[in-house]
C-alpha cells in the first residue's frame, strides 16, 4: 500500500538566481520540506532568507536548479502540469501591484476565473462574495491604479480567493494593511484554514506567526527550525542569531513574568497576560507617580493648512483624496501619520516634496511654498527625501549601487560618490561588496525597501518622510531602521512617519495625526492617541500590544501611566509600581 503523497513536496531544492556568478550564493540550498493537506505553516526568516523564492516554487513560477517540487505529486518541471499546479496553489505576493491587470477591481477578481472557463453566473458569485470577504465591494468600480497599496492587495488577495484554490501562499500580504485590515486578513486565513484550506503564511510580525499550527524559520536558503509556534519561539536567542525576535506579547510576557512569577509566556491575548497579574495590594499609595515628560514646543519645519485633493477630478471616476488637512510637523521633531488603509496618508506625503500640487489650501516645508510653480521637484528633493510605500517605483537603475548613487552623482566627484554610497547602505544594513552588483529585481521586498532607504538617505536630505518605512523588514532590520532614525532626529532632522505600526510610533514620535477618510480628526502626543481604545478602533487602527494590556491593568485598578505604550515602558512602569507598594 503506497502512502499518499503530500500537497507539496520539496525535495533538496537548490535555486540560484539566473544571471548570478556561479561563485554567488544559492538563494536555497539542499532545502527539503513537506506540506500536508490542511496544514497551516507560518514561514519566517530575515530578509534574503529565501522565502519569497521557495515560494515561488511552490506553484511553478520558479523551478530548482536541482532537486525537485511536486504539488499533489505532479513534477513542477513538466510544463504539462502547470496548470493544475497552479489552480491548486494559489499566492498573493509580496507587492500587490504586480498581479493586478484589469481596468476595474472587479474585472481584475475575475480576470483568472475568466481565462480557467468557468461560467458568467459562477464567476459574478465568486468575484462578489471574494470582494466581500476582503472589504472592496464599495470599490470594485475603480481602477485598481488608484487604489492604495493596501487597497491593492486586498484586490490581489480576492483574485486569489475567487479561484478556490487548495493551497494559498501568503507573501507578506499584510505588511500595507491598517491593523483592522490586517486582523480581518488573519480571521479570513483562520477561517479558511477550518474549512480545509492549505496555508503557507510568510510574515515577519512574529505575532501572526503565533496564530500558525507549525512554524518553518529560513536563514541562508536552508531550514534554521521547524516546529510548533511555542517550540520556535522558545529560545530567544537562536532567534536573535537568526534575525528574528519574540512576538511582542510574548516580548512583554517575559518581562512582567520577572515582577510577578507565574505570569503564562505562552499568553496569547493582551487579556490573558494582563488578567495573570494579581490585583494591587495598595493602588492609592501607588498613584504617588512622577510627572510625565513634555516635549519642547518647535518651530514648524512642514505647515499644511486646508490641504484638499480630488484624483481624477470632473470624471466619473473622480476620487476625493484629501479634504481641509491640517498639520504642522515641528522642526527636528519625529511626526507620525496614521489613519486606515485608503484614509490619505500617501496622498498627503507626496505634497511635501511637490510630487502632487495643492489644489486647494497650501503647504509650507522648510521655507518654500509648495503653491508657487517655481519651486521644482528638483529643488524639492535635496530638501525633502521621500520614501515611497512601494520601494521598487522610484527605482531607476539596475544595480544597487548606481540606484543608490543615482542621486547625489551629480552632486559629488567620484571618490566622495562611492564614500557616500558606501555610508548610505551602512546606515540600512546593506554590505557594500555583496550587494553594490547585485540587481535590483533579484531582491527581496524588504531588500528593496532598504535600497530604496539609502538612496534617499544618499541625497542627505533636512527632512525625511518615510511611507510605511518598516512594512517588509525582518525584525533585526526594523530596529536598525528605528535606530538609525531616532539617531536622525537627535542630529536635528526631522522625520515624518506614516505607518500601520502603532508600535513603532510608539517609540518614535513625539505627536501623531491620525487621518480618516481623508480628514485630519486628531493630533496629540503619541500617549494621548493611543489611549483612545474605541476612537482607534473606530478609525480602523489598534493600540500597541503594551497600550492593550495596560488597559486592561488599569481597569483592574493598576494606576498604570497613560505614557507607558511600549513594552519597554510597561515594564518599568510595573516595576516603579510595584516598588512603592512594597514600600
Amino acid at each position: 500500500m503506497t502512502s499518499q503523497p503530500a500537497l507539496i513536496e520539496i525535495d533538496h531544492v537548490t535555486f540560484f538566481h539566473s544571471g548570478r556568478e556561479k561563485s554567488a550564493e544559492p538563494a536555497l540550498r539542499d532545502l527539503s520540506l513537506r506540506i500536508e493537506a490542511g496544514e497551516f505553516i507560518a514561514l519566517i526568516g530575515a530578509n534574503g532568507s529565501g522565502k519569497t523564492t521557495l515560494a515561488r516554487h511552490m506553484n511553478a513560477l520558479l523551478l530548482p536548479t536541482q532537486g525537485g517540487v511536486r504539488v499533489m505529486g505532479l513534477n513542477t518541471r513538466e510544463r504539462k502540469n502547470w496548470p493544475a499546479v497552479r489552480s491548486t496553489v494559489g499566492m498573493v505576493f509580496q507587492s500587490a501591484e504586480d498581479q493586478l491587470v484589469s481596468t476595474t477591481v472587479e474585472d481584475d477578481t475575475a480576470f483568472a476565473a475568466e481565462n480557467a472557463g468557468l461560467p458568467s453566473d459562477e464567476i459574478r458569485r465568486r468575484v462578489d462574495e471574494a470582494l466581500r470577504a476582503v472589504e472592496m465591494w464599495e470599490e470594485r468600480k475603480r481602477p485598481p491604479h488608484l487604489l492604495s497599496a493596501g487597497q491593492m492587495q486586498r484586490v490581489a488577495l480576492a483574485g486569489v480567493l475567487a479561484m478556490r484554490p487548495r493551497c494559498i501562499v501568503f507573501d507578506e500580504t499584510t505588511a500595507m494593511l491598517d491593523p483592522a485590515g490586517r486582523r480581518n486578513v488573519m480571521e479570513m486565513v483562520q477561517r479558511l484554514n477550518r474549512a480545509g484550506m492549505t496555508i503557507v503564511y510568510i510574515t515577519h510580525y512574529m505575532q501572526e506567526a503565533l496564530l500558525a499550527q507549525r512554524v518553518v524559520v529560513l536563514s541562508r536558503g536552508q531550514i534554521a527550525l521547524d516546529g510548533s509556534p511555542r517550540e520556535v519561539f522558545s529560545d530567544p536567542g537562536r532567534l536573535g542569531e537568526l534575525g528574528l525576535e519574540l512576538p511582542p506579547l510574548t516580548a512583554l510576557a517575559e518581562g512582567l513574568e520577572e515582577l510577578f512569577p507565574g505570569v503564562p509566556v505562552g499568553a496569547l491575548t493582551p487579556e490573558e497576560l494582563a488578567d495573570a497579574i494579581p490585583d494591587p495590594q495598595d493602588a492609592e499609595r501607588m498613584r504617588r507617580l512622577p510627572e510625565p515628560e513634555t516635549h519642547p514646543q518647535r518651530d514648524a519645519a512642514i505647515e499644511v493648512r486646508g490641504l484638499g485633493h480630488i484624483y481624477m477630478k470632473d470624471t466619473p471616476l473622480t476620487h476625493t483624496a484629501l479634504v481641509d488637512v491640517n498639520l504642522t510637523a515641528g522642526r527636528g521633531a519625529v511626526h507620525g501619520l496614521i489613519g486606515a488603509t485608503g484614509s490619505g496618508k500617501s496622498t498627503l506625503l507626496q505634497h511635501f516634496n511637490g510630487l502632487l500640487r495643492p489644489q486647494k489650501g497650501s503647504v509650507q516645508v522648510a521655507g518654500h511654498s509648495l503653491n508657487d510653480p517655481n519651486v521644482t521637484v528638483k529643488q524639492m528633493v535635496q530638501v525633502v527625501g521621500l520614501v515611497f510605500q512601494n520601494p521598487e517605483a522610484q527605482f531607476v537603475e539596475q544595480y544597487i549601487g548606481d540606484e543608490i548613487a543615482y542621486g547625489p552623482r551629480p552632486l559629488l566627484d567620484r571618490p566622495a560618490l562611492r564614500e557616500r554610497v558606501q555610508w548610505a547602505m551602512q546606515l540600512v544594513g546593506l554590505d557594500f561588496e555583496h550587494y553594490k552588483d547585485r540587481l535590483t529585481y533579484s531582491l527581496s521586498g524588504g531588500e528593496r525597501r532598504k535600497v530604496a532607504l539609502a538612496s534617499v538617505l544618499a541625497l542627505q536630505p533636512q527632512i525625511l518622510v518615510l511611507d510605511e518605512p518598516t512594512a517588509g523588514l525582518d525584525p533585526l532590520s526594523r530596529r536598525e531602521v528605528l535606530r538609525h532614525l531616532q539617531e536622525f532626529q537627535r542630529q536635528g532632522m526631522t522625520l515624518v512617519l506614516s505607518s500601520h505600526q502603532m508600535g513603532d510610533l510608539a517609540r518614535l514620535t513625539e505627536r501623531v495625526t491620525v487621518l480618516q477618510e481623508g480628514r485630519d480628526v486628531r493630533t496629540g502626543t503619541a500617549a494621548e492617541i493611543f489611549c483612545e481604545g474605541q476612537a482607534l478602533h473606530d478609525w480602523g487602527l489598534e493600540a500597541p500590544i503594551a497600550v492593550q494590556v495596560a488597559d486592561r491593568l488599569r481597569a483592574r485598578g493598576w494606576p498604570v501611566p497613560r505614557e507607558a505604550i511600549t513594552t519597554e515602558g510597561l515594564v518599568a512602569a510595573m516595576a516603579g509600581l510595584t516598588a512603592r507598594e512594597a514600600v
